[in-house]
């Protein structure tokens, strides 16, 4: 096996769109206050490119950490959520009990060097200070970059004022070879050549420029915005109409034009040069909280003067103009404005307009929310995870809104609690979703079936997080308020997650009873989710009430179901239960298969708690056989893809699993344990997911040893191959890439006979592997 590379490295630096021109001086010194404070500050006004700069500091220094995170904190507005945040970003899962997730964070940061950019920090600062200043603290090996519009304020802070791409004097006397020495021009010309190739500076546009870039007061973004124009006008004329600008905005007092106010006119110039329909969608687009896609746009900024089908057209010109960015986040095309320029087009909202978009961003949002609950559960459950996902600071923003806004409270419960399912139980957002339901509850007391459901969602996730002693009142007054309702969708759930409850608490007895009505109660009202998820915990419930063969029936019933929906979640789960059930009774062989399985659907929506605990059932299902020395490296990948997220080892039965740990320790002696296992800590998460799926055992085939050769597939069948890999149906991949059914039915078929596979499950198992043997190539 190689040894490390760069491809290795953990971290979410997103590449730089456009070249990086100058700030050779600040980004030496950001090294040299690096070497004597573990915390630096970039700190300047909007538009002078502190982010930039703090991308391209962390991107020189990439090789120097285990790990480089970017955590943007633009789009956020609620203090409480930083360290949900930075958590969720670093890919930490978010289900430790209330007291935890700072130690989570802290103990995950503690075993490694991390660089942590925090960007965007002005609106949060006392939060930011604080979490940075605990961090610092407690995890010596961290270090910290962060970008704001004024210092953090903690103790050791270095602080760098961004300052503007220097400029040229006036009346300098400079050859255009000279003139480009300036940081400034060279940006100019950068992105001048991206709209009007074969632009330079010579001798006859030379003063011109020098007075250009002196008007823009050598601002990148402002610098930026003003290329765009070189299309049309002439250095000359853009610099003559930037000049009459800040007159007309200053009085005639040009002299004395702060910088923010230069930026203003440039931004307002721009706007100026676009149509009104193209007015109208900048400013409409700056209520947008984040990156956003077309059909949000179109739902929320179309009418009053906007086409629906014009807006694609809109978006284009605005992209045109550099007033709005196109990014590319899980193969989806998005839309973002700088934070500058989107506070400008707030700007320009009267507040009857502000917050007419509002309420429809928000309903927008509690729509998603509720198609997302009623849809979620089956064959599209991938597609659903993502969306969500991305649409994670649009949902807060909506329901912060439903918080602040008079008689909006009773909304915001109903997405809160539409989320539960889909949002913050399957991806673990058990802290986050106690926040937003706490304050919904706390602002919306009515006694309905939507605060009953909230209560029990509330109440399930505090007993998610260890957290008895809050889950507790909850639920009991779920019980009282179920009293005055005739609602059985609502009693099953009550039943369910006192079930729950109990089975945690160690009351098999109790919970056993629960959990049989629960399912019976979903299975009358037609809840197949709610049946699903019961149905895993109460065949757990069983088994260790001693009734093993009873247990099988919902084992058996939960998995019939889930494939026959095309879940994948509740699927992974069962299987994970399954696996772990019928090692714990000695059939290490259905605990292998049902474990491999689990980790390919897990995989597949990247669910980090599920694959760690496959692999860990695996390694241990494998000693069981006596294959020893796989188990031993299964136990390594386990550790590795768990501290990816900050998961701990073992959460199903400890005690039992550290004594198999121990007797396999002392049968395979300390030293071959020892290294097996630290080749295994040593793969990254697809290498261990690759090896898992595709562990040898003795008299066993190596599943991967037919499928790690060269690609033999085209560039479509690739795409074909991945969202077939994701569980995707033929229509589903149909509808994704925009062909027929036929036609990824033939894909499908061609791709199986290409690798000489004969089933999904090992086509998916062939793209894991490409994947890990590209990040084993230095």
């Amino acid at each position: 096996m190689a040894g490390p590379t760069f491809a290795r490295q953990a971290g979410n630096l997103p590449a730089d769109q456009t070249s990086f021109v100058g700030r050779r001086q600040e980004l030496a010194e950001i090294r040299r206050l690096q070497s004597v404070s573990r915390l630096v500050t970039l700190t300047g006004v909007g538009g002078v490119g502190k982010t930039r700069l703090a991308r391209r500091a962390a991107a020189q220094q990439y090789r120097a950490y285990d790990a480089v995170w970017l955590v943007d904190l633009a789009s956020l507005t609620d203090p409480a959520l930083v360290l949900q945040t930075v958590a969720a970003t670093i890919g930490l899962r978010d289900d430790h009990s209330e007291a935890a997730p700072l130690q989570a964070l802290t103990d995950f940061l503690a075993s490694k060097r991390t660089l942590l950019v925090l960007d965007n920090c002005e609106h949060l600062l006392d939060a930011c200070a604080g979490l940075a200043g605990h961090l610092l603290r407690a995890v010596p090996t961290l270090r910290i970059l962060a970008t704001s519009r004024q210092s953090l304020g903690i103790a050791g802070e270095q602080q760098l004022s961004v300052a503007p791409l220097s400029v040229p004097e006036p009346d300098q006397a400079l050859t255009p070879r000279a003139l480009q020495l300036f940081d400034a021009v060279t940006l100019l010309v950068d992105r001048a050549t991206t709209v009007t190739p074969g632009f330079c500076v010579d001798e006859d546009n030379q003063r011109d420029v020098a007075r250009l870039c002196r008007h823009l007061d050598g601002i990148p973004l402002a610098i930026e915005l003003a290329a765009v124009q070189l299309r049309t006008l002439s250095v000359g004329r853009l610099a003559e109409h930037l000049s009459q600008r800040y007159r007309l905005l200053t009085g005639g007092h040009g002299a004395a034009v702060p910088r923010h106010r230069t930026l203003h006119a440039l931004i307002d110039w721009s706007v100026q040069l676009l149509s009104p329909a193209e007015q109208a969608l900048w400013s409409r687009m700056s209520i947008f909280p984040g990156h956003v896609d077309l059909e949000a746009v179109e739902a929320v900024c179309a009418g009053d003067g906007i086409e629906q089908e014009d807006v694609v057209d809109l978006i284009d010109a605005l992209l045109d103009k550099s007033l709005l960015l196109r990014e590319e986040h899980a193969g989806q095309a998005r839309y973002r404005m700088l934070e500058t320029i989107r506070e400008f087009g707030q700007m320009h909202l009267t507040e009857p307009e502000r917050r007419s978009l509002l309420y429809r961003h928000r309903d927008w949002n509690a729509h998603l929310a509720e198609q997302a609950a009623a849809k979620w559960y089956g064959p599209e459950q991938a597609a659903w995870f993502t969306r969500l996902r991305l649409a994670h600071a649009h949902l807060r923003a909506a329901m912060d809104f439903c918080l602040t806004e008079p008689g909006q409270a009773e909304i915001g419960l109903r997405m809160a609690t539409d989320l539960h399912r889909p949002h913050w139980l399957a991806n673990a957002f058990y802290n986050e979703g106690r926040h937003w339901l706490g304050r919904m509850l706390h602002a919306n007391p009515a006694p309905t079936t939507t605060r009953g459901r909230a209560l029990c969602a509330d109440a399930l996730l505090a007993y998610l997080l260890g957290d008895f002693a809050a889950g507790r009142p909850l639920i009991a007054e779920a019980r009282a308020l179920a009293d005055q309702l005739d609602d059985p969708p609502y009693m099953a759930q009550i039943h369910m997650v006192c079930g729950f409850g109990a089975h945690w608490q160690n009351d098999h007895a109790q919970a056993a009873t629960l959990l049989e009505k629960a399912v019976a109660q979903y299975t009358a009202v037609g809840d197949e989710f709610g049946v699903v998820l019961t149905l895993p915990v109460f065949a757990a419930v069983l088994g260790c009430l001693g009734q093993e063969t009873r247990a099988k029936e919902p084992f058996e019933r939960a998995l019939t179901l889930t494939h026959r929906a095309g879940d994948s979640w509740c699927r992974a789960w069962a299987l994970i239960s399954f696996a772990f059930h019928m090692w714990n009774h000695g059939d290490n062989e259905r605990a292998i298969h049902a474990a491999r399985e689990s980790l390919l659907v897990g995989h597949a929506l990247n669910d980090r708690q599920n694959m760690t605990s496959a692999i860990e059932i695996l390694a241990l299902a494998l000693a069981g056989q006596g294959h020893r020395e796989d188990a031993a490296r299964m136990l390594g990948a386990a550790e590795a893809v768990g501290r990816s997220a900050g998961i701990t080892p073992f959460v199903l039965l400890p005690r039992r699993q550290h004594q198999c740990v121990d007797a396999l320790k002392n049968s395979l002696g300390g030293q071959a344990f020892t290294r097996a296992l630290r080749q295994g800590c040593r793969l990254t998460v697809e290498q261990a997911i690759a090896e898992a799926v595709g562990a040898r055992t003795e008299g066993g085939p190596d599943i991967l040893a037919a499928v790690t050769a060269s690609s033999p597939l085209t560039a479509r069948e690739r795409e074909v191959a991945e969202l077939a890999a994701q569980g995707m149906s033929n229509k589903q991949i149909a509808a994704t890439l925009v062909i027929a059914p036929r036609t990824a039915k033939a894909h499908v078929e061609h791709i199986m006979t290409k690798l000489g596979v004969n089933s999904r499950t090992q086509v998916a198992i062939w793209m894991i592997a490409q994947k890990a043997s590209k990040e084993d190539t230095p």
